[in-house]
């Protein structure tokens, strides 16, 4: 029972990350920009803000999946635990999707991730910001004494800050399972790869910087 629990609170927390995040964008599409890139910014981070303070006493409200890898790498993390909280997420993020589906059937991309320059810049960007966004969520974790009443906080105030100036070029996904759904829903699949091995590869690599300037697991 507490495991279901555990991971219902991963479910739960993507769901309402897709579904307010990605619908921000798809209700700004269909409104003419009254949300502008400026309020789905401050969505995402908000909501985000808001799931980790809702959930993260429960699952540590991971809501996604390459931030989940990259903890156990970094060793903070049960390997047994991958699989069915990366499921969790992905069956939050599908209901979300599926439900805007079912409020906008007339939306063509549902809030999907899709480069707006080239598919290396793209790719670059998403590295560098998934990159960076890992390095606070590690100093976070670790820290949890310092950082436990501002975490929340912290971690959305850097998803709003690189959705703020890099979302009009690149989407500023941060996450794969964010960009997962909406593209299979959708069917943009195009450009699904990037948005899967460049947040994945950026936050891995931050696991390698965050060892390599010796932090240890103090929790």
């Amino acid at each position: 029972m507490q495991s279901l629990r555990v991971y219902l609170a991963e479910c739960l927390g993507t769901f309402a990350l897709v579904f307010c995040g990605t619908g921000a964008i798809v209700i700004n599409q269909e409104t003419a920009g009254v949300v502008s890139h400026t309020g789905i910014a401050i969505t995402f981070g908000l909501i985000v803000s808001a799931m980790i303070y809702t959930f993260g006493p429960v699952s540590g409200a991971h809501l996604n999946p390459a931030v989940t890898l990259a903890l156990w790498v970094a060793r903070v993390f049960p390997g047994a635990k991958i699989l069915p909280y990366v499921l969790g997420q992905m069956a939050g993020a599908f209901a979300a999707s599926g439900l805007l589906h079912v409020l906008f059937p007339q939306n063509t991309s549902l809030g999907a991730t899709l480069p707006s320059g080239s598919v290396m810049q793209s790719f670059v960007l998403e590295w560098v910001l998934s990159f960076m966004l890992m390095l606070v969520i590690l100093r976070v974790a670790v820290q949890k004494q310092t950082f436990e009443q501002l975490a929340g906080l912290i971690i959305g105030g850097v998803v709003l800050l690189e959705a703020l100036f890099a979302g009009p070029v690149c989407g500023a996904s941060m996450n794969p399972v964010r960009s997962l759904s909406p593209a299979v829903v959708s069917g943009h699949t195009e450009f699904l790869w990037l948005y899967l091995v460049a947040p994945t590869m950026g936050m891995l690599m931050a696991v390698g910087v965050w060892k390599l300037m010796g932090e240890k697991n103090n929790s």
